[in-house]
């Protein structure tokens, strides 16, 4: 078995549900991260891709038909590069990576490209399928925009809470303070403000044409733990939690271009990380927020490393107290994670989170100059992802 590294990684800006991407079918979203993702390595021979692994969670609109095939005949690569979509909801296109290294390894494939996309706006609303033609009674249609819907009666009732309760329920088993989350969320405006003021996006987000939008759109600057502290409860009327504290809704596309060492000399350019340890864990559905806590163990584990070995995580921020709760459970510095920001301000347009901290964290480790790092995500319905990288760039 090889290993399998990362070469180059790419995203859209994030945008606002309703916002600068709106009008964007979420196919087109999708091409725009594969041809930015490959025009970073010009050398590359798109018909050398042995496969592209793309993440989605909705699926249920103009992202219905294999998304990930559509973006690479959109994106105008050989008709030849096979492609497939997986859903593994918010962990789609981690997934995506996780299975796209395996590809490589085995020795599949010497170049597979993974990522992901959600258009959250343009989800769109569906219908059930009537037992029989021509029902007599009003037939109401649901959101697809995120969470549980259509609902399987014979699931407990604790399972399917809405993921807001879920994280209420979470707070108050961990005794996380409205304060502490507050802050948390502040933090990650501030510092996503400060990336893209420092450059740090420049060479990470490609533009959508006609759109208009050159940064993350849900970005705050001068987002303060006061200001926050001012919003109403979203999920309870005495909760935690608020449209500050947790994750927008929002659009945008990711890749990374995934390989083996033997691809270096053909492509001229030199491996970023490499993919050194992946994890999955499943907990209750409610609990899915705690639930990277042992994917990440289990990553480092398979990595042959330990927490005090790590410099820098990368922990997508679907609300403020789940991350916490992580951080508190791994024991970690918080100062190392989400130095560049995260989901609560840069956004979480689900599809897409993955690549999203799996490229960000490889630039982050080279950007700090630190040899392990943690790329996790959690995921509804009760699950956890996590992929463990190790620097190998020679900057």
């Amino acid at each position: 078995m090889g290993s399998a590294f990362v070469y180059a990684a790419a995203r859209t800006p994030f945008g606002r549900f309703n916002g600068a991407l709106a009008d964007v079918r979420p196919d087109d979203l999708a091409a725009t991260a594969l041809r930015g993702v490959l025009a970073k390595l010009p050398r590359l021979d798109p018909a050398e891709i042995g496969d592209v692994v793309w993440g989605n969670a909705n699926g249920a609109g103009e992202d219905n038909r294999n998304v990930g095939r559509m973006a690479v005949l959109l994106a105008g690569l050989p008709v030849t590069v096979p492609a497939t979509t997986v859903n593994r909801l918010c962990g789609s296109s981690l997934d995506a990576a996780m299975i796209g290294s395996r590809t490589v390894e085995s020795g599949d494939a010497d170049v597979v490209v993974i990522g992901g996309v959600e258009s959250m706006t343009r989800a769109p609303w569906v219908l059930p399928k009537p037992s029989r033609a021509f029902p007599a009674g009003d037939v109401t249609a649901v959101s697809t925009t995120l969470g549980w819907r259509l609902v399987n009666s014979r699931m407990p009732k604790e399972w399917t809470v809405s993921l807001g309760e879920a994280n209420e329920q979470l707070g108050e088993r961990f005794g996380v303070s409205r304060d502490r989350q507050d802050a948390f969320a502040a933090r990650s405006h501030v510092l996503a403000d400060a990336a893209w003021n420092d450059g740090f996006y420049d060479d990470l987000v490609v533009p959508v044409e006609g759109a208009g939008l050159t940064r993350d759109e849900g970005i705050r600057p001068g987002t303060t733990p006061e200001i926050l502290a001012g919003l109403k409860p979203a999920f309870r009327p005495d909760g935690a939690i608020t449209a500050g504290n947790a994750s927008p809704l929002n659009d945008g596309a990711s890749a990374v271009v995934l390989g083996s060492q033997a691809v270096a000399d053909r492509i001229g350019a030199g491996p970023i990380a490499r993919v050194a340890g992946r994890g999955a864990c499943a907990l209750e559905p409610q609990m899915f927020g705690y639930a990277p806590v042992e994917a990440a163990n289990q990553a480092l584990r398979r990595a042959g490393i330990g927490w005090d070995d790590v410099g820098a995580v990368e922990l997508n921020e679907a609300f403020a107290v789940q991350s916490l709760v992580c951080l508190d459970a791994w024991k970690v510095d918080p100062a190392i994670v989400n130095t560049r920001g995260g989901a609560i301000a840069i956004g979480h347009p689900l599809g897409a989170s993955g690549g999203r901290v799996l490229g960000t964290l490889a630039h982050v480790l080279r950007e700090r100059r630190e040899r392990w790092g943690v790329a996790a995500i959690c995921i509804g319905v009760g699950q956890g992802l996590a992929v463990v990288l190790e620097n190998v760039s020679a900057s």
